[in-house]
């Protein structure tokens, strides 16, 4: 008998539903919310409503896709933490409702699991590509940054981390410091490929061991933008390309550093990104090239699951159904999670 698992991802400000039977995907819905950008980031009070509009026809669409009735499903994967507690808090709700309705278990799921086995999603058509435990993921997104070294899809350590920002962060704050818009990442992204990633420098920090720090560049970005501006204010629209494109290779460079340093350490080849920020096209490339020099076997999830989306917490979600666990009623939403 198969296994078939609805997931449900409500950690920020996208709602999302997944479907998956047996680790092959049937379907992932995910709905938008383009009201934030106004404002510069996420509005938690917005977002949490946003989700409670939503979340009943994209689970319903996510269904009706993958032709399944809500009574064939083995069980409902949901998203935890970390996140917005608000937003979580739709999540979870829906989810163990459903399940009490439905008379079968929901299962929680920590978020950044998801994105750790985004890889192990198998899709109809296309040709199964995982990687071998133990491997190493750079999972990087906008609200973490950390090395992780995945034994099995149960068992994590976290090798590196950030001390403060997250290089996601550093990416949007920077960008609305140069008043390119949000989110800053993809905006950054595009303009690096127009510009000069040599032509200025940035301050890299000098953290001991496998730990990040992104307060610094962030830092150093805006007294070089200011020092300059005074000089010429016309400074920033005629640079802006080489701009990024040196801040960009800067936070990728101080990202590759300790992901070559931990593969060095640990002896593992298999190299994941995932979250967010893996979506970037230079880090994507860097990590391919430094993949082929020292004989990595990389990985690149598909753009449809580098952002926020339920089928890596359906994915997730399964492989902890299989090992039995299941959510007591009464679990609650955490917005901070300490490990995995």
């Amino acid at each position: 008998m198969s296994d078939i698992i609805l997931g449900i991802e409500s950690s920020c400000d996208d709602t999302s539903a997944a479907v998956i039977r047996d680790g092959w995907l049937l379907s992932n819905v995910i709905a938008s919310q383009d009201v934030h950008k106004a404002y510069g980031g996420v509005v938690p009070e917005l977002a949490s409503r946003a989700h409670e509009l939503n979340i009943v026809p994209v689970v319903s669409e996510a269904l009706s896709r993958a032709g399944v009735k809500a009574q064939e499903l083995s069980a409902i994967a949901f998203t935890r933490g970390p996140g917005l507690l608000g937003s979580l808090l739709v999540g979870t709700s829906f989810a163990k409702a459903l399940g009490l309705a439905l008379d079968v278990p929901a299962v929680m799921v920590n978020h950044l699991q998801g994105h750790l086995l985004a890889d192990f999603v198998r899709q109809e058509g296309k040709e199964p590509c995982e990687p071998s435990f133990p491997y190493l993921c750079l999972l990087v997104s906008g609200g973490n940054s950390q090395i992780v070294r995945v034994d099995s899809p149960l068992e994590y350590t976290i090798l590196g981390q950030t001390i403060d920002d997250a290089v996601g962060e550093a990416f949007d704050k920077c960008s609305k410091m140069m008043g390119l818009g949000y989110p800053g990442g993809p905006v950054i992204d595009r303009l690096a490929k127009q510009g000069d990633p040599l032509r200025f420098k940035f301050a890299k920090p000098h953290i001991p061991g496998l730990d990040y720090s992104f307060s610094g560049i962030k830092t150093s970005l805006l007294y070089f933008v200011r020092d300059e501006m005074a000089k010429d204010p016309e400074f920033m629209e005629k640079n802006k390309e080489d701009i990024c494109a040196s801040f960009q290779k800067t936070l990728i460079d101080i990202l590759m550093d300790k992901l070559i340093k931990a593969a060095k350490q640990t002896g593992i080849r298999d190299i994941t990104i995932g979250g967010g920020v893996s979506a970037n096209s230079g880090l994507r490339e860097r990590l391919v090239a430094e993949g082929h020099k020292r004989g990595w076997r990389t990985f690149l999830p598909e753009f449809k699951f580098t952002t926020d989306n339920a089928a890596m917490i359906a994915i997730a979600g399964y492989y902890r159904y299989l090992a039995g666990e299941r959510a007591p009623l009464d679990v609650a939403p955490v917005s901070r999670l300490s490990d995995f």
